[in-house]
């Protein structure tokens, strides 16, 4: 049995980029994962870093935005330790919307400017009433610039492994967590499928799967998410969110669009009603992308909670950490997740309050 200073139970960019934190520190880090690490949600995601879109729940805004801000950083150091490149795209996101709902940060785009900025949009190419100089007052589709980023997930995720193995983090792939091993009350390791690893410290960052680490039970089920990438339409720059789909296009031309919210348990096959539904919502956006043919389908499983927040800090049980519920935005807010988790579980004070995220919420 080898012995750790700390065990992680999941290996997506949750789990990854807490290890790396804790690595920086000097304490031994194994991760324990079910599967192949990084295949699962985070591999699925469509990468928006969207810190100050109006789907982030206000409690989760501060810290939405502050993972953001720090995701240019993030991603330099972990191309840097993996010797990687990681395709982070700075061109922004345009919002499309019916009603003209946007954030408060967001820059309305009149018809002439949005035209210029995405000429493939159906939005941009239809005229606005006489005598009005922007989209929202043609009653029409309005539109807004907001300046985010945006990351391909799965090259990001394989560069964090490397750059995990780089720092001397130890991974443990095809092994499941069935439960956790107590001694004096508190936790004291990990009992597998196959054998058991021991830790003062585990935390959980199982997303999907972290309700089911026996006997402190967390809230957290699957929400299926399907989504298809094309090839060979309209190269746009930018995101594009509009209501019924998103469109993300990534550096070597492939074009991501989503997604679905189905709650359907761990079922993570596609169906081809549902994915022929989302590329002819991607039509209504950019009719060009009917010259396109579609590169591959795929689900994750993104790992929900009852309020859609994340779980975030210690459990009832000493030693035992979670780290999951992250939902729509892992992703997003893998880097604050990892400051502020290294924080508390090194017992320094986060620079985040995170009282709305506690474990003791759901008062198991």
């Amino acid at each position: 049995m080898k012995s750790s200073d700390i065990i992680i139970v999941g290996g997506g960019i949750i789990g990854l980029s807490l290890a790396i934190s804790l690595r920086k520190l000097g304490l031994g880090v194994l991760i324990v994962e079910r599967g192949e690490p990084g295949r699962e949600a985070s591999y699925a995601a469509a990468g928006m870093l969207a810190g100050s879109g109006l789907e982030i729940p206000p409690a989760l805004r501060i810290l939405a935005e502050a993972s953001a801000r720090l995701y240019p950083e993030f991603v330099h150091e972990i191309e840097d330790e993996s010797g990687m490149r990681v395709d982070l795209r700075d061109q922004g996101t345009i919002l499309l919307s019916s009603d003209g709902s946007f954030p408060e940060s967001a820059e309305p785009l009149s018809f002439e400017r949005l035209q210029a900025l995405e000429p493939a949009l159906a939005a941009g190419r239809r005229r606005p009433a006489l005598h009005t100089s922007s989209v929202e007052s043609s009653g029409e589709t309005s539109a807004a610039y907001l300046s985010e980023c945006s990351v391909d997930p799965p090259g990001l995720v394989a560069a964090a492994i490397k750059a995990a193995h780089h720092r001397g983090v130890d991974i443990s792939s095809g092994s499941e967590v069935k439960d956790l091993l107590t001694a004096n009350s508190r936790v004291a390791g990990v009992q597998t499928d196959k054998t058991f690893y021991a830790a003062p410290v585990v935390v959980n960052c199982a997303g999907a799967w972290a309700g089911g680490i026996g006997p402190h039970r967390f809230p957290v089920r699957p929400v299926r998410g399907q989504m298809l990438a094309a090839v060979g339409g309209p190269r746009l720059k930018h995101v594009v969110r509009a209501e019924k789909v998103y469109l993300v296009p990534r550096s070597d031309g492939r074009l991501v669009i989503g997604s679905t919210l189905e709650e359907v348990g761990y079922n993570k096959q596609t169906e081809v009603n549902t994915i022929q539904r989302l590329f002819h919502a991607a039509l209504e956006v950019a009719p060009g992308l009917a010259e396109s043919r579609v590169h591959g389908d795929w689900a994750g499983l993104r790992p929900g909670t009852p309020d859609d927040l994340p779980i975030l800090g210690e459990s009832e049980l000493e030693g035992y950490f979670v780290a999951t519920g992250h939902f729509r935005d892992g992703i997003l807010l893998a880097p604050i997740t990892a400051q502020v988790m290294t924080d508390t579980i090194t017992g320094r004070t986060p620079a985040y309050d995170l009282k709305s995220f506690s474990p003791a919420r759901f008062h198991i």
